[in-house]
């Protein structure tokens, strides 16, 4: 755990957000909505939590963080760059043919990518089986994973759900992105999943619901996730808003997988760096 304020947590968040619409931009391809709703908590484990080495990603006691809504890859890829995964630089070839930064995060190309994820789903059963094998290894690391709302209506996450009750996975901690909002519209009306917190209650796990954009809350919850071995799993049921950072942007579906053109980039970047505390 490393000790960085709370000021500073905050400003890098905003940090965060100015690198993932400035990337998307520059590739006018890409995911900013679910993005920004995911760059908080993110910042957070990346910058406070988790225990990497960029110089050794592929560390056998590392912390793992699996990106099961895949398609928001741009957050996570601004945190890789910023810690030293890669030269910082390369953020400017999300997309490009034969980057390491593709639409969706590749482990065979991109240094700190503990699993190639994308099929909406699937993540959090590869996090799953990390967790097991930490445990049957009698390794401490923790596994993270970060679950769309949208991707819950996938039967497969119920599945891995069901499985980490099982096994008792407490090294396993589920943020679950609960922005609202899905490629097709609001969740509630394209396929409703009630409460999603009640949902991974009734499935064995630890369940604490926070304001996901509340970076005290977020660190006193991962404080209590650390601290807690209960033998369950934890889920972390982030109400977050989509595209949050930008006003524009914010609760809005049409901004799902839209890239900025260059006067929305130009105001979405000054709103940005407005919110960084001196």
């Amino acid at each position: 755990m490393k000790d960085v304020s709370m000021k500073e947590l905050k400003n890098k968040a905003t940090e965060m957000r100015m690198k993932v619409v400035d990337m998307i931009y520059k590739a006018q391809s890409g995911h900013p909505g679910g993005s920004l709703s995911a760059a908080d908590f993110m910042t957070a484990c990346y910058f406070k939590y988790m225990n990497v080495d960029p110089k050794n990603p592929q560390w056998e006691d590392r912390d793992r963080m699996v990106l099961s809504k895949g398609h928001v890859c741009p957050i996570q890829y601004a945190c890789l760059g910023t810690l030293g995964f890669f030269p910082e630089e390369e953020l400017d070839t999300l997309r490009q043919e034969g980057s390491k930064l593709q639409g969706h995060p590749s482990m065979n190309k991109c240094p700190g990518i503990d699993i190639s994820t994308g099929s909406l789903g699937q993540g959090l059963a590869c996090a799953v089986g990390m967790a097991l094998a930490g445990k049957m290894n009698h390794k401490d690391y923790k596994v993270f994973s970060v679950v769309g709302d949208g991707e819950a209506q996938e039967g497969e996450i119920w599945e891995a759900a069901n499985t980490a009750h099982k096994y008792q996975l407490d090294n396993l901690i589920v943020f679950m992105d609960y922005n609202g909002l899905q490629i097709d519209g609001p969740c509630d009306q394209v396929m409703p999943n009630r409460d999603l917190g009640e949902k991974f209650r009734a499935f064995g796990f630890e369940v604490i619901e926070i304001d996901g954009h509340n970076m005290e809350e977020i660190c006193a919850t991962l404080e209590k996730c650390y601290a807690s071995k209960n033998g369950k799993p934890k889920c972390i049921y982030a109400h977050t808003i989509k595209g949050k950072g930008v006003s524009f942007m914010e609760n809005s579906v049409s901004w799902h997988g839209v890239a900025p053109n260059e006067e929305e980039h130009a105001k979405a970047m000054q709103e940005l760096q407005a919110q960084i505390i001196e």
